[in-house]
Order: structure tokens, then sequence, then C-alpha cells
């Protein structure tokens, strides 16, 4: 604990700032040419100018040269200023020299309107550019204000330019006593309220922190650099500062409505989880004479290979981590089953080690500590363990809709920004507050088009991120179970003994929100909770792993034309404050390095070689075998079969593939594939084709029809006045089904339609394929009863979404009282006159045209 204690003295000081000096030397020199290229040379060419400038202190010019000197003597002061920290020379200026550049901190200049450096000060003072003394005051007023709103107050940026503040002021105070400008020129103008700061993380106690550090051996830190939430507070408590590039102070609203995220799901313990923690902690007080813990001994097994004795001595070894790990996950039923652990722990010790050395005796001191602690623990009452909003953990779970909801458990809530995209999250904790409302609180798993990423990323279908949001929700806000699995076992199976319409998720990367950042995943445990990382399910195995390939972004469609690999990161839409974003970004920034290159296209299968050819006969055979094309398709000719072509494969996708891009719903769930491949039909009766030919166009028309990201409808009855029901049979048949009927170019018999099916439809046959789709039962509650009554629904009160308007075979024409309307007989003998005068014409003509043909 010396080091610890050491650091919480270092960060106390409030001027350290080491921890932002890389980021300020590697800027780089494309940052000082964009932002500040002035402060390298400044100091020389101010001096030329002012030399050659002419006029003095009544010319007329608003700055004197001899003002301008000491506003330039005010710039150097600034910069040059500098402090002892632990005998070494500590610069506040760093963080100020220069206006950060737009690629490394691209937020600043979305907070900052007006950004303003050192740097500026020094250009303007050389190209004498200020009109006034007061227009100087006012850009070092906005240097410390602008400090002041980006970064949380007393954080090491605002000490640091509250340092610098006091150096200005008191410059300024010389300038009025030489006379050299007025004192009402050397007040703060007034910029504006700084906004409020979101709460500091809450102090944790040691036994926490150690916690933490035992965690980083399991939990996977997603890189080096350390993205997560616990990365930034851990270095914080070590002695770091909050710099320019940490977390900002500023009001939840301030960025574009982004709401609070926490890194951790909040403490919701149980008195007797809170007496194991009161226990332990007390166990790290006791000190020996030189200052040290006396549990050091004990935090962890000695190393094997150093120590085989011990381990061929102690049979059942165990060590403080391994303790407050079995804590941590909750494995404690009872303060006497982790007394005996306590107890083992100690007793271990003195069995292995001499009497009177030192780690015996510590030993027997800590077992000593440790009872009279748990006689201390156990003579509390329950309620003093209460948390201090009074909430009531539920360790067993929560009753919910007749099913029990615990800690573990994959869900789906309710999102208020999107009701057809329910928000995918998994149970942390279960409590009850004061009065008697349940709630949970879950971690959120974010789909593709939530995220701001790089336009050529990829993702898995049905894919989601994990993020560092922990959110609480009230019961009645879980709509359902799901399940998420790491992409490793997503390929070989399914969990069983879950619900066939349980939607299966897969998760491969977490998602850093603030960097908009992908890092895979490398422990899928460290991604769950304490509870349940040791528990595993067990899975139904596919025959064969299956190949699933990843899909382009969906969010391609927001790409612009004018968008740069140096452009801005986009910002996320954000709506209610409980809810993932209405949609991510995408943008043309390099990818990161972390980032699997785009796959590359499948070359299409070579085209299907047709059938051998048939003997041809010989061509004045074929003149005299052409056969008229006949309407009712009854009779081909056989010589003619040969010629026709096959489709070709790449025209005819799997059915599988176009209606579900997730195998999650098809696996070991037959009513839940028969519904992603079953598509409702027009109840009307298919026209027969007047060629051959133009069956299989028709056919690869419905095989390449693109498909709305809804859900296909079960086959069920419904009525629609604009589309008439002729063939039951045809309503309900599987997409599928009808693909494979007509794929081959062979020649078939078409049944007779005639009964049913007006004369008229023969010569207009149907190219479209008349798909119907439902919304979720999420969605589809969320319409007003009123207005889905005045749409076709389904049996189960779902409304109908045609891809296609209704094809209307009767063409007869009615009246508004529902008679037939048709042409007088005397109209209609006037029409055949017409028609016969004009044939007799044409007839005429054509003899004519074919006389003078002869003659020439």
């Amino acid at each position: 604990m010396a080091d610890l204690n050491s650091a919480d003295a270092k960060a106390s000081e409030p001027v350290q700032s080491i921890e932002v000096e890389p980021t300020t030397k590697n800027e780089g020199t494309a940052d000082a040419k964009d932002e500040g290229a002035a402060d390298d040379n400044a100091d020389e060419d101010a001096e030329a100018d002012e030399d050659d400038a002419p006029g003095e202190e009544g010319d007329g010019r608003p700055v004197s040269r001899d003002q301008y000197k000491a506003l330039k003597n005010i710039a150097d002061i600034l910069t040059n200023h500098k402090i002892q920290v632990k005998n070494e020379d500590y610069f506040p200026s760093q963080l100020f020299k220069r206006i950060p550049n737009r690629r490394v901190l691209p937020d600043y200049h979305e907070i900052i309107k007006d950004p303003v450096a050192i740097s500026t000060l020094k250009q303007k003072i050389q190209r004498k550019q200020y009109t006034g003394i007061p227009e100087f005051v006012r850009d070092f007023a906005l240097i410390v204000h602008n400090a002041q709103v980006y970064n949380r107050p007393n954080s090491g940026p605002v000490r640091d330019v509250f340092l610098l503040q006091d150096v200005f002021k008191e410059e300024l105070k010389k300038l009025v006593d030489e006379g050299l400008i007025k004192e009402e020129e050397t007040v703060f103008p007034d910029l504006g309220e700084i906004p409020d700061a979101t709460p500091e993380p809450t102090p944790v106690s040691e036994d926490e922190e150690d916690n933490d550090d035992e965690d980083e051996e399991d939990e996977d830190d997603d890189g080096a650099d350390d993205d997560s939430e616990d990365g930034r507070r851990k270095r914080r408590r070590r002695g770091g500062r909050t710099s320019i590039s940490g977390r900002k102070g500023r009001d939840d609203d301030d960025k574009a409505g982004e709401p609070k995220r926490r890194g951790r799901p909040p403490k919701v313990d149980t008195p007797m989880e809170a007496r194991i923690k009161a226990i332990l902690k007390g166990l790290r007080k006791p000190k020996d004479k030189a200052g040290n813990l006396k549990i050091r001994h004990f935090e962890r097994l000695p190393d094997k290979q150093e120590y085989p004795s011990y381990f061929a001595e102690i049979k059942d070894p165990i060590a403080l981590d391994m303790i407050k790990k079995k804590a941590k996950r909750k494995k404690y039923q009872s303060i006497e089953q982790f007394m005996k652990d306590i107890d083992l722990l100690f007793n271990n010790a003195k069995q292995f080690n001499e009497d009177g050395s030192e780690i015996y005796q510590d030993a027997a001191d800590l077992h000593t500590e440790a009872q009279k602690l748990v006689e201390i623990e156990k003579a509390k009452p329950d309620d003093e363990y209460l948390m201090e909003d009074g909430r009531r953990p539920l360790p067993n779970g929560i009753l919910h809709k007749n099913e029990l909801w615990r800690v573990g458990d994959w869900i789906h809530l309710q999102n208020q920004n999107d009701v057809t995209k329910p928000i995918v999250a998994q149970i942390y904790r279960t409590w009850e507050d004061t009065e008697g409302q349940k709630w949970i609180n879950a971690c959120w798993y974010y789909r593709p088009e939530q995220t701001v990423h790089q336009y050529e990323k990829h993702f898995w279908p049905n894919e989601v991120v994990k993020t560092g949001q922990y959110r609480d929700h009230q019961i009645d806000e879980v709509l359902d179970r799901c399940f998420v699995m790491f992409f490793t076992r997503y390929t070989r199976g399914r969990p069983r003994n879950i619900s066939p319409t349980t939607e299966v998720y897969v998760c491969e990367a977490r998602y850093n929100e603030e960097k908009h950042r992908f890092n895979k995943i490398k422990t899928w445990a460290s991604c769950l909770p304490d509870e349940v990382r040791d528990k595993d399910y067990e899975m139904d195995l596919f025959d064969n792993p299956r190949k699933i390939k990843k899909v382009p972004s969906p969010l391609k469609h927001l790409l612009k034309d004018d968008m740069t690999d140096s452009g801005p990161l986009p910002t996320p839409q954000w709506g209610h404050p409980n809810a993932p974003p209405i949609i991510g970004g995408i943008h043309k920034q390099p990818r990161e390095e972390n980032q699997s290159p785009p796959p590359e296209p499948t070359p299409p299968p070579p085209p299907t070689p047709p059938p051998p050819v048939a003997r041809q006969p010989s061509m004045s055979t074929v003149t005299s075998m052409a056969p008229r094309p006949v309407v009712n398709g009854a009779s081909h000719t056989p010589t003619l079969q040969p010629q026709l072509t096959r489709p070709s494969p790449s025209l005819t996708p799997n059915p599988y593939q176009h209606q579900s891009i997730s195998p999650a719903p098809q696996y070991g769930r037959q009513n839940s594939f028969a519904q992603s491949q079953t598509t409702y039909r027009a109840n009307i009766a298919p026209s027969t084709p007047a060629l051959q030919q133009n069956h299989h166009s028709y056919t690869t028309h419905q095989q390449i029809q693109p498909q709305p990201s809804l859900t296909p409808a079960r086959p069920g009855s419904y009525t629609s006045s604009a589309t008439p029901s002729h063939s039951q049979a045809a309503f309900g048949r599987p997409l599928y089904q009808q693909q494979t009927s007509t794929a081959a170019p062979t020649s078939q018999s078409y049944p007779n339609y005639s009964s049913a099916t007006p004369a008229a439809a023969s010569t207009y046959p149907d190219h479209r394929a008349g798909d119907v789709f439902v919304l979720s039962d999420t969605a589809n509650a969320s319409i007003p009863k009123s207005i889905r009554d005045k749409f076709p629904q389904d049996d189960q009160g779902r409304v109908l979404f045609f891809t296609k308007p209704p094809v209307v075979h009767d063409l007869t024409v009615r009246g508004k009282e529902g008679q037939v309307l048709k042409h007088t007989e005397r109209y209609l003998k006037a029409k055949a006159e017409r028609e016969a005068k004009k044939r007799a014409r044409d007839l005429e003509r054509t003899r004519m045209e074919a006389a003078k043909r002869v003659k020439v």
C-alpha cells in the first residue's frame, strides 16, 4: 500500500500534469502548421515587425508600439512561467500553447466554439491585429473560460489555467502602475456561465481497488491503451489527472443529448455480502512495526516452481485473492462458509511456517482479528447495511410475467427510440426500491446501425457489440428473452432448451462510445456478470460448422460524396435519454489497426452448360415445322426444347440466404423455419405463359425479388376487397417450393385454371411476387387498434404489409350501382363495319404495293 499512498499524495498536488505531455508532443507537425505555427518563431518575427512599425502612442493606432511590446512580454511570461514539482520544472502553460488538433480531439471543437491559445495571442501581436487592450484581455479570458468548460472543476488543466490567470493579472497590474494601460481595460469580460460538471466517480475503498487489480488477469481490457471506463478511473487514482483529452465537465445534454454512461453496474449488496466486504477491509488495516501491511504475505499463493514443498505439504491451498474472487462472484451463502476459507487461509500459513517466524505471527494476529471482526459484524442489524437510497437487493431474481428474471439473463428491453429494435441487454443487478418497484440494471449491446464505424467495416448477420452502458430499468420494460453467443460458438450450434421464438445474436467486439472504436473480445467470460462467469450452457451442435459471411455496413447509404479520409467523425443521433442512439454514423477515415479489411467479393459461379443438343433437322424442315405460339401452352415443339437455356445459378439465390440472414431461427425449430420461408401469395390463378421462355423469365424475376426488412408473415386467411381469393393452396405455398418446381427448363404440364380464371386473365401474365410481411408484436401493438382495424390483418391481428399493389384481373367495367357497363348493339355494329372497311383498305394497299414490286 506504500505505492498507493504515494500515488494518492501525488494526485493531490495541484500542478502535476505529466500524463498529458505526450499528447501535446505527439500532435505532430500537422498540428503545428494548422493551429500554432507562429509559436515557433513568433518571438523573432514580432520583434522585427515592432522595430519596423512606425508611430508612437499618439499616432492614432489603437495599440501603440510600446503597448505591443508589453503584450508580447506578457505572452512570453505566460509561456515560460514554471514552478517546481518534486524538484523538477513544470510549465502550467504546456496545454495552452496551441489549440488542440481537430483530428486528435474532434469533440473539443464541437464543444468549444471559439478556441484560443497562447499562440493565438502571439500571432495577433505579431500581425498588429489588436484593436485595443480589452481585446487582448478577452482573448486570454477565453483561454480560461474554455478550459473550465471542457474540463472538470479542480482538474489539472483548470488548476494550471488559474495559475496562469494569476500571473496574467499580476502583469496587467504592473502595466497599469506604469501608466501604459488603463485599469478599466484589464477587466475580464463576462463570457457566459460555466456548465455544471458531471459528478466525479465515487471514491473506492482499498479492497475494491484490489478487486479491480485482481480482475486485470481475467478481464480483457481490449488493448494496451485501455479504452474502458475503468481504465481511466484507475489511472486517475494512481496519480494521473484529468487532462484536456480526458472526461469533460459538462452537462449531459451538451453533447448532442448524449446520456450519461457508467462503466460499472451499481452496488447492490445483501447484508451478508456487505459484512464479508467489511471483514476483508478490516483485515487490510493491521500493520507491523515497519508500517507494512500484515496481509501482504497472504495475498496470493507462492510460486509452484519456487516453493514446490508448500504444495506438497498443504493439501488445500488458498489465498486472499481467491477468497475475494469467490465473494465477488457471490459464491458464499453464509458468513460461516466465508469464515471457513479465512480459517483455512491462516491455518495453512501457520502449518507451513515455523513457530515464531514473522509470517506465522502475522497469520496468528490476523486470524484473531478476523474472529473479532466477525463478531462485530454479526452484532449489527441488517438495516444498517441498506443502501443509501433504500435499495433492497433481490438476489433470487424478480418474478415478472410469470417468469423469473435473474442476473445473467439475456433480455429485450423497450426501445423508446425505435419499437422495432428492442434493446439487447444482459441483467447485472436486481433490486426493489422503497416504494416496492422492482428494478434491474442491465448492460446494453448495440446493433451495428447504432454505432459510428468506418465505411469498410463488415458485421456478422445479427451481430451486436458490448458497450459500457449499464442502465437502470423498471422490470416492466422487459419485453422477452433473447440470447447472445460469442462468435466462436455461433457457427457451431445453438443453445439448448431455449424457446424456438428466442432471437439469437452474435457478439465479437466491445464498442468504445467515446472513441468510436471496436476492440475484439479475447475472453467472453470477462463480458459476463461475476455471478455467471463460471457457468456454461449446453448446446445443440450443428452436423457441420456453418460458414457465415459478414455483411457490409447497414449505414453505407449515409456515405456522402464529399467525405474524405481526414474528415471529422460523425456524431450519433440521440433521442430518448434512456435508449441507444436513433442512428449511428459512418466515416471514411483510415481503418483502425485492429479492423479487418473488407472481404474479397465472391466471384459468380460459371453458368450451367445447356443440355445436350438434339440432332438438328435440315433447314427446309425447320421452316415447315415452325409452329405457331399457342396460348394454353398445351403443345410445344420438341425440336425447340434443346435451344432453351437454363437460368444462370447466379440469378437464383438460395432461399435461405434470401429470406433470413441469420441461421439462428432455422436451426432446430421447424416452425420458425416455415415462418421465415413462407410468404403470402396473391390468391389468383397464374396465367399460362405463351412460350416456355416467358415461364423462365417469370421465375427468375421471382427469385431475385428484393425483400424488405420485415418479418415474413405466416400463411393464414385474411380478407381484402382488392385481392380476390381463388386458390387457398397457392395462397400458402412456400417460396422455395415454387422455385424448385420451376427451375428446370423441361416441359411440364400446367393445370387447367379456366374454371377459376377470367378469360381475359390469360393475356396478362402476372410478373410480380405478392409477398406479405408483418411487424413484430411489439411494433404492431404500438399502432392504435382503431388504425389497425382499417387495414388487412392476419389471424393474429397483425397488419399486413404488401410488397406490391394488388393485381385486378377482372376488367369488367361496372357502374355505381354495380351493374355491368357495356356498349349498345348499334355501337358494336358500327364498330364492326369500321374495322371491316379498314381491313379492306389495308388489303387493297397490300395488293397495290405487291403489283408495283412485280412491275419493277
